[in-house]
């Protein structure tokens, strides 16, 4: 997989022999040899090299995938044998990555000096996943499932609100704020059902008896911010994901009322996890550095439980 990953890169079997220190007939065998096995061609030859089939570029981000899984769980393995060093992986959503990682990245360090901080960003349905299959010691999750494996400790909610561009908002006479039935109005962008937000908003919808209008699916937050920015639509996001682009005057915030819409946002580990001090004590850090950054009003739109 390696030395496919650096043919790939290299655009040519020669130069990718020379980088690796082996020789060029024995790579061509092994590239050939891992396309006989999977029955398709990886590279397309021409004069100056090769470049990826569509098959190869599959296996391409498989294989960096795969080695990068590798690389980590020998490295986790090592740290789990030296018992003067540990390791803890913090996965937090995109939004609330970006107001949290400093403060906590600089407090687990003077808390953990021999500790490496492995921090990954993902939407809370991948969170999720990853701290059920142990890829992540701790979590911050919006709206988690209550799920006997799972302990779940509340710190904030923040409340939804609708977002629109800033282009033209005044000539559309918005209104200042929306409830619940004027959703169905909208040309909404929002992610798939997968997502904790989504089914919020998707079950508040139903309870009034409202049909929403998804007119993109977007998985991605900045996404939806650049579609929405580009006029092609509404979302509905908390206030600290968009508030870069409020400050800038590029997006507009519109609160939902009648009800409020509110997501919870809580820290989650297994209740299973081996090295469960450790894991309760950087738990314990990164509500106070949530709770910390509500007090002094850094997360806008937020409000403690």
């Amino acid at each position: 997989m390696r030395n496919f990953i650096q043919v790939a890169r290299a655009g040519s079997v020669n130069r990718a022999a020379q980088e690796l220190r082996l020789a060029q007939p024995a790579l061509s065998r092994q590239i050939q040899k891992l396309e006989h096995e999977l029955g398709v061609p990886l590279f397309a030859r021409h004069g100056r090299g090769v470049r990826l089939t569509g098959a190869g570029t599959q296996l391409l981000e498989r294989a960096e995938a795969i080695t990068q899984l590798v690389h980590e769980t020998r490295e986790e393995i090592r740290e789990d044998r030296a018992p003067t060093r540990g390791r803890l992986t913090l996965g937090v959503p995109p939004a609330a990555g970006r107001l949290l990682i400093a403060a906590f990245a600089g407090r687990f360090q003077m808390a953990w000096p021999q500790t490496t901080l492995h921090m990954r960003e993902g939407v809370a349905s991948s969170l999720l996943e990853w701290v059920l299959d142990k890829r992540l010691d701790v979590a911050l999750l919006h709206n988690p499932p209550h799920l006997e494996t799972l302990n779940i400790r509340p710190v904030l909610t923040e409340r939804m609100m609708v977002i629109a561009p800033a282009a033209g908002a005044k000539a559309r006479n918005h209104p200042k704020t929306y409830r619940i039935r004027d959703l169905g109005d909208l040309p909404l962008i929002l992610p798939n059902m997968a997502h904790t937000n989504r089914r919020l908003v998707e079950h508040a919808a139903l309870e009034h008896g409202v049909r929403l209008r998804i007119k993109i699916e977007a998985d991605s937050v900045a996404f939806a911010k650049t579609l929405v920015e580009n006029g092609l639509g509404y979302t509905i996001l908390t206030y600290a994901a968009v508030q870069d682009e409020l400050a800038r005057g590029t997006l507009v915030a519109y609160p939902i009322i009648r009800p409020m819409l509110q997501t919870r946002v809580s820290i989650v580990t297994l209740l299973e996890k081996r090295a469960q001090k450790f894991t309760e004590e950087a738990s314990a850090l990164l509500h106070d550095v949530c709770r910390d950054l509500v007090r002094r009003k850094r997360w806008e739109g937020a409000q403690l439980v």
